[in-house]
């Protein structure tokens, strides 16, 4: 499994969830299933929904045995519908849901998934290949203008007009169509370099982008608390800014309707030996919400 997603704040994660023997249980970004795993360790019974079908055959394929228990039962689709998928697969009233947002690790070194510019392949980055729109038809199709807005919006691009100047000019050779000639136009764009990759924040735009993650993450949250019974908790990974002050704003404003409690004041964070293993563990931040 380790060479599929590694898990981030696993144990800090299921400890938070509080799990109850016999309860049921929803992974609503079932990955390769760690976080699963871990609940059914402890007694749960788990729905696992995810929007990747090559992950769901991942855990198809590595859990048989849990699955014929029917201690896990799996279902493809975006979180968003997570109300839908949890009716129809009779997990109305749950005690616990996980949303570990972001882009897998999986995802990350597939190629031709298009995720990363750590090598030449498609601009793709739909995390569910049957999303019509592509990170490529996004930079060929939209104006100077769209891309610089998009890029402040969703990668807090402080450079964002300069790349798409620069973006217009390179289409005009000819469309945009792998990861590295875009890496190559923003990094050109990039006046200093430093630290992270200048094409980094653009690329998570772009995924969020394509995939429509933020708009998802906040209709999910709101339609999570209502299929948690009383004492149920939502525990929620994120990796950037943007999805961190969406999920800190929803528990602040749950918090204020008395619909139940913030478990977690402040962020849980990676310790530093687990930031050593899995480096893309270090922006990571765990929030926790208790529903009364």
């Amino acid at each position: 499994m380790s060479n599929y997603h590694k898990s981030v704040l696993l144990q800090e994660t299921i400890d938070g969830l509080a799990i109850k023997s016999g309860q049921k249980y929803i992974d609503a970004t079932l990955g390769a299933g760690g976080h699963t795993r871990e609940i059914i360790k402890r007694g749960g019974v788990v729905l696992g929904i995810d929007q990747d079908n090559e992950a769901l055959e991942f855990v198809r394929e590595n859990f048989k045995s849990e699955i014929l228990q029917s201690k896990l039962k799996l279902s493809y689709g975006n979180f968003s519908n997570i109300s839908k998928i949890a009716t129809e697969n009779g997990f109305e009233r749950v005690s616990g849901i996980i949303f570990d947002i972001g882009v897998s690790s999986h995802q990350l070194d597939s190629p031709e998934r298009g995720f990363s510019f750590l090598s030449d392949s498609p601009l793709d980055m739909r995390m569910d290949k049957s999303l019509q729109v592509t990170a490529a038809d996004l930079v060929n199709g939209l104006t100077k203008s769209e891309l610089a807005e998009l890029f402040l919006k969703y990668g807090e691009e402080k450079f964002a007009n300069r790349i798409a100047q620069n973006i217009v000019l390179r289409r005009e050779k000819g469309p945009i169509i792998t990861t590295l000639d875009l890496a190559n136009v923003i990094y050109r764009s990039y006046p200093v370099k430093g630290k992270i990759h200048p094409a980094t924040r653009v690329f998570q735009a772009l995924r969020i982008a394509v995939n429509d993650e933020l708009n998802s993450l906040s209709d999910a949250l709101l339609k999570a608390l209502d299929l948690l019974e009383s004492g149920g908790r939502i525990a929620v990974i994120s990796f950037h800014s943007l999805e961190d002050r969406i999920v800190k704003n929803m528990f602040k404003n749950f918090q204020e309707e008395n619909r139940g409690r913030i478990i977690t004041e402040k962020p849980i964070v990676p310790l530093e030996n687990e930031q050593i293993e899995n480096k893309r563990s270090r922006s990571a931040k765990l929030r926790i919400f208790e529903k009364i």
